[in-house]
C-alpha cells in the first residue's frame, strides 16, 4: 500500500510540475510579446499624455502618434528628384582706372570669367525654379543640372534681393517637383531634411536631416540694405552650394529655401537658415504673375517689447512691436497708429518679433485690407488699414513736396546746396528706394543737373523728359562731395 501511495503522490507531482512549466512558458510569451507589441516603433499605438506645471496645473497634451517616429524615406525619394544643381558663370572687369577721363582713354579694364554654384528647387512641371538671388545675382550664363545627368541653359525670371528669392526658369516639361507646404504649420523640434548639392557638383542630392531648431530668425545686416527676413534655424548639415536647395517635411512638402549658414570656418557647425516657404510661394507667385514683387508696405519703425515697455503699458507678455516711427502718410498713420503703441497682432495672427511683423505683412499686397490689433494706454484697440505699396507710381507728389520716380524721391534741390557745390540750379535724390533709379546706382543725395542731355531745376522736368523717351533715361550730376557721376537704365 505505501509503495502505491507513493507512486501516486510522484505521479501527481510530475502533473503538477509540467502543468507549472507550460504555464510559466505561456506566461512568458504572453510577456515578451507584449513587450514587443509596446516598444516596435511600426507598432505603436496612439496615445496622449498630459504634461503638468510645476503648480499642478495641465500644461500641454502630447500625441505620441505612430507618425512621430521619424521615417524619411517617402520626404527623400518623392524630393531629391526635383532638387537640381545650379551652375552659374559671371562676367567681371578689373577697373583699372575710377575717373571717367582715364576709362575714355585707357579702356575699361580686363574682363575675366567665375564661376559658382548653388541648388534649386522645380517648383512647376513646366521648368519653373526657385533659388536664392545669391546664387544667380549677375550671372551672364545659368546651367541647370537635374538629378537624371540632364542640363539644360536657364533664363532669370526675376529677383528679390530683400528676401534673397529668385526665379529661374528651363526650357522642359513633365518635371518633378516638390509641392509647397506650410511653413506656418512648421513646429519646433519636428524633423525636417535639406537636399541639396553641398560643396559643388560631385555631392548633389545630398540629403540630410535635423530639427527645426527655432523660427522668426533674423540676421546682423551689415550693409544697411532693406531686408525681409524671418528664418527657419534648423540644425540638419548645410554647406556652401546648398544654397537654393530645399527644405522639406516628412510629407515631402518644401517649407523653406536652404539660404545661409552661422560659422566661423565657412562650413556647417550646426546652424542652417531657410527662407520660410510662406514667403517663397508669394514672392513667385508675383514675379510669375506680375514680373516684380508687388510688396505691401505698412509704414513704421519697430523694436522689441523691452520688460521696461510691457511694465509702462501694462503688457501681460514680451510679445508684441514697439512702434518707435510712424511714417507720415503711410498706411499705419492713416489707420491711426502712433508712436508709442504696442502691436500685437494682425487679423488673427500674433506678433512675437519684428520679423515677425515683417513676415506677415510680406504676405500682403499693395490694396489688401486688415485689422491691426495695437495697445495704447493700456488699454486693446482695433484699426482697419489697407496696405500701401513699397514703391509709388512715378511722377506722383507727396505730402511733402517730394515727387515719386522710378522708386525713388526727387525734390528741388534748396539754395544752400546749390551754392555750396557752386551751381545754380538742379533737383535733389532724397531717396532711391528699390526701383530702377536704385538699380542704376544713383546715391542718395545726388544732385540731379541733366536727363538725356536736357537742364533740369524741378522734379517735374526729370519725370517729363523721362517720360518723353522711348527707350531709356540717361541722367548726368554731381553727388554730395561735388564730383561728377553718369548713370543711366532702360525704360520698363
Amino acid at each position: 500500500m505505501t509503495g502505491k501511495l507513493i507512486r501516486i503522490n510522484f505521479i501527481d507531482m510530475q502533473k503538477n510540475m509540467i502543468t507549472t512549466i507550460v504555464c510559466s512558458v505561456l506566461l512568458s510569451g504572453a510577456t515578451a510579446f507584449g513587450v514587443v507589441k509596446a516598444t516596435a516603433p511600426d507598432e505603436v499605438q496612439a496615445r496622449e499624455t498630459t504634461t503638468y506645471s510645476i503648480d499642478g496645473s495641465a500644461y500641454r497634451t502630447v500625441n505620441l502618434s505612430q507618425d512621430e517616429y521619424p521615417d524619411f524615406t517617402y520626404a527623400a525619394e518623392s524630393a531629391v528628384d526635383a532638387v537640381v544643381f545650379v551652375k552659374v558663370t559671371v562676367k567681371s572687369q578689373q577697373q583699372y582706372f575710377n575717373d571717367p577721363f582715364f576709362r575714355f582713354f585707357f579702356g575699361p579694364g580686363q574682363e575675366y570669367e567665375q564661376q559658382g554654384s548653388g541648388s534649386g528647387v522645380i517648383i512647376r512641371q513646366d521648368g519653373y525654379i526657385v533659388t536664392n538671388n545669391h546664387v544667380v545675382q549677375g550671372a551672364s550664363k545659368i546651367e541647370v543640372t537635374l538629378n537624371n545627368n540632364k542640363t539644360y541653359e536657364a533664363k532669370v525670371i526675376g529677383t528679390d534681393p530683400a528676401t534673397d528669392v529668385a526665379l529661374i526658369k528651363i526650357d522642359a516639361e513633365g518635371l518633378p517637383i516638390v509641392p509647397i507646404g506650410d511653413s506656418d504649420k512648421l513646429r519646433l523640434g519636428e524633423w525636417v531634411l535639406a537636399i541639396g548639392s553641398p560643396l559643388g557638383e560631385q555631392l548633389r542630392g545630398t540629403i540630410t536631416a535635423g530639427i527645426v531648431s527655432a523660427k522668426g530668425r533674423s540676421m546682423p545686416n551689415t550693409t544697411g540694405e532693406f531686408k525681409i527676413e524671418s528664418f527657419i534655424q534648423t540644425d540638419a548639415a548645410v554647406n556652401p552650394g546648398n544654397s537654393g536647395g530645399a527644405l522639406v517635411n516628412k510629407a515631402g512638402e518644401l517649407v523653406g529655401i536652404n539660404t545661409a549658414i552661422v560659422s566661423q570656418t565657412g562650413a556647417y557647425s550646426g546652424y542652417s537658415f531657410a527662407v520660410p516657404s510662406n514667403i517663397v510661394k508669394k514672392i513667385v507667385g508675383d514675379l510669375i504673375d506680375f514680373g516684380s514683387v508687388k510688396r505691401a508696405k505698412l509704414g513704421v519703425a519697430m523694436s522689441p517689447v523691452t520688460e521696461k515697455v510691457a511694465e509702462e503699458m501694462k503688457l501681460s507678455s514680451l510679445e508684441g512691436v514697439y512702434i518707435n516711427e510712424v511714417t507720415k502718410g503711410g498706411a499705419a498713420d492713416k489707420a491711426g497708429v502712433k508712436e508709442g503703441d504696442v502691436l500685437l497682432a494682425i487679423d488673427s495672427t500674433v506678433i512675437k518679433s519684428p520679423s515677425a511683423l515683417q513676415e506677415k505683412v510680406n504676405s500682403f499686397h499693395p490694396g489688401d485690407k486688415a485689422e491691426l490689433r495695437i495697445v495704447r494706454g493700456g488699454k486693446e484697440k482695433i484699426l482697419p488699414v489697407e496696405f500701401q505699396g513699397s514703391e509709388r507710381i512715378t511722377g506722383t507728389v507727396d505730402e511733402d513736396g517730394a515727387t515719386a520716380f522710378y522708386g525713388g524721391m526727387l525734390k528741388e534741390a534748396d539754395k544752400a546746396k546749390l551754392e555750396a557745390l557752386g551751381l545754380r540750379k538742379g533737383v535733389e535724390v532724397v531717396s532711391v528706394g528699390e526701383g530702377a533709379l536704385s538699380k542704376s546706382g544713383v546715391p542718395e543725395g545726388f544732385i540731379i543737373l541733366y536727363v538725356n542731355n536736357t537742364a533740369v531745376s524741378k522734379p517735374r522736368d526729370v519725370v517729363d523728359i523721362a517720360y518723353r523717351s522711348e527707350r531709356s533715361v540717361f541722367i548726368e550730376g554731381v553727388d554730395a562731395n561735388g564730383r561728377a557721376g553718369y548713370f543711366g537704365f532702360a525704360k520698363e
